[in-house]
């Protein structure tokens, strides 16, 4: 059997969802001899929009919005080798305080009774990829509701 070539490798993987370019060149990289041979080949599948770090954050950014916040998204969008601009422009319509305050209903839903609780919590919500003042905002919407 003919061993395929990177192109039709990439394609196939591209075919089953989208991936960032350094993902692309890692998956490609044992099947080729030359560097610049999986450079070539990633350079016209991103010719031809078949490849697009910008669609990947986008997907990513879809898919992870309400269990993850702006700061976990960024980082794993960097560890996946996307540019700091197209970060930034998928992450401009994130909302981390809806985000944040839909994920604490649905994994806690009432107020925390002690300092215990709430220190729970807020590591809960830090370890999502929150911002620190959004979950005392949220936290703190929680506590007064409790008051009313």
């Amino acid at each position: 059997m003919a061993e395929k070539s990177l192109m039709a490798r990439a394609v196939e993987l591209l075919s089953r969802r989208e991936y960032s370019r350094r993902e692309l060149f890692t998956r490609l990289k044992p099947h080729a001899a030359d560097p610049d041979e999986i450079e070539a080949v990633l350079a016209e599948l991103a010719e031809r929009h078949w490849q697009s770090d910008e669609r990947y954050a986008q997907a990513l950014a879809q898919s992870k919005q309400g269990r993850w916040g702006s700061t976990r998204l960024a980082q794993a969008l960097r560890s996946k080798g996307v540019d700091r601009d197209t970060i930034a422009q998928a992450l401009d319509g994130v909302d981390d305080l809806d985000a944040c305050r839909g994920l604490w209903q649905k994994k806690f839903g009432e107020p925390p009774a002690d300092a215990q609780e709430k220190a729970k919590q807020m590591r809960f919500l830090a370890a999502r990829g929150f911002p620190a003042d959004v979950v005392r905002k949220v936290l703190a919407e929680a506590g007064h509701s409790r008051d009313d």
